[in-house]
């Protein structure tokens, strides 16, 4: 199983997703439309239908939707469809009735898919793997985005500020990780913005979530199971990681409907481990991780393999999403912890003048001049 997310690129397509969710950057929608033959809608179908039922994470669901899938390309569903865009819609919105899963899906690309058989190919159930050459740029465009941290400030009042646009779980992005926090080392609150964050790689969850506890402190976080070899991984947080932690800290997460994937992990092991507040909207819904399947040139689908099981719930968030604790608009989920972070901490302040200074801070985020 690949262990570092591929967020930010389009050769993301090309690559098995990390546990924690299927986050990638699918191909623009304005590409040029492909036309389609009797025979290739056959063997997509049949290729799409005899991965779902090896490989889905739940096999009667699989076995059900590939049984469906046959069913309707045997009743001339898909006979009348002659463009590949099209073609692919309809795979999906027949996926999404079947199996209520919004990771299950297949993606159209006029760029040709590498096949399993070329070299430096890798993953699982016949995905091609990138070539060196797009790796580094995949790599590279990590950087120019980098590696998710799209912000780090000190909001008035002394709270500690980070907005994150994806996961990532290489090496370069746990050293920004690590300066963030060093940078929010002597804030009295902290806010995670997760509101235009679509997943990415558990390890960087857990390396955060390891600041927000003791050098003491080993915390389950989650798990995924993966039907091949029937096997469970666990993640935990880390005894080890360097820089300042934030064990008293109050923790506020950020959330809205584009809110997906790992980002929703993050947000859902706050809650149930009772770290943290969420403050938002119901986030998107999608917890199973898996990889992506070569169908032809031009057609791949992902598949579930996995499914994510919170040690505290037994379950996740697949179809349903993170319900915060604080419901409100996206747009207003900001302005919301930060007040209540502050007032908070005007409830235990009892310096004078530290209070009076709190105090102007919480009037200058209620009324914004």
């Amino acid at each position: 199983m690949k262990r570092a997310f591929p967020v930010f690129a389009l050769v993301a397509l090309w690559m098995a997703a990390a546990p924690a969710g299927a986050q990638f950057s699918a191909p623009a929608p304005d590409q040029p439309d492909l036309a389609l033959d009797a025979a290739t809608r056959a063997a997509v179908v049949e290729r799409l239908a005899s991965q779902v039922d090896s490989a889905y994470v739940f096999p009667d669901v699989g076995r059900k939707v590939a049984r469906a899938l046959r069913e309707r390309l045997k009743k001339g569903r898909y006979d009348r469809i002659a463009q590949a865009k099209e073609f692919s819609d309809t795979l999906n919105a027949d996926l999404r009735a079947l199996a209520h899963d919004l990771h299950l899906r297949v993606h159209y690309s006029h760029r040709p898919f590498p096949a399993p058989d070329a070299p430096g190919a890798a993953g699982i159930s016949g995905v091609a793997g990138p070539s060196p050459a797009e790796r580094e740029r995949e790599a590279a465009q990590a950087r120019r985005f980098n590696h998710g941290f799209e912000k780090v400030e000190r909001l008035p009042g002394n709270i500690g500020y980070i907005e994150l646009r994806g996961f990532d779980g290489s090496p370069a992005a746990g050293v920004v990780a690590q300066a963030a926090m060093q940078f929010l080392a002597n804030t009295d609150a902290v806010i995670f913005d997760l509101r235009r964050n679509g997943g990415g790689d558990p390890n960087m969850i857990a390396l955060l979530l390891s600041y927000l506890y003791s050098s003491e402190e080993r915390v389950h976080i989650n798990d995924f199971y993966q039907r091949a070899g029937d096997r469970t991984e666990e993640y935990w947080t880390s005894t080890t990681v360097p820089g300042p932690r934030f064990p008293t800290h109050d923790v506020y997460v950020l959330t809205s409907r584009r809110t997906g994937s790992a980002a929703e992990e993050f947000a859902y092991d706050v809650k149930h481990l009772k770290r943290g507040t969420v403050v938002g909207e119901v986030t998107a819904g999608g917890a199973n991780p898996g990889g992506l399947v070569y169908l032809n040139a031009n057609f791949a689908a992902f598949i579930a393999t996995g499914r994510a099981i919170n040690p505290v719930t037994k379950t996740n968030w697949e179809g349903v999403g993170v319900e915060p604790d604080v419901k409100v608009p996206a747009e207003d989920a900001l302005r919301t912890a930060h007040v209540d972070a502050l007032t908070k901490l005007i409830a235990r302040t009892e310096d004078a003048e530290l209070k009076a200074a709190r105090e102007r801070a919480l009037a200058q985020v209620k009324n914004p001049t």
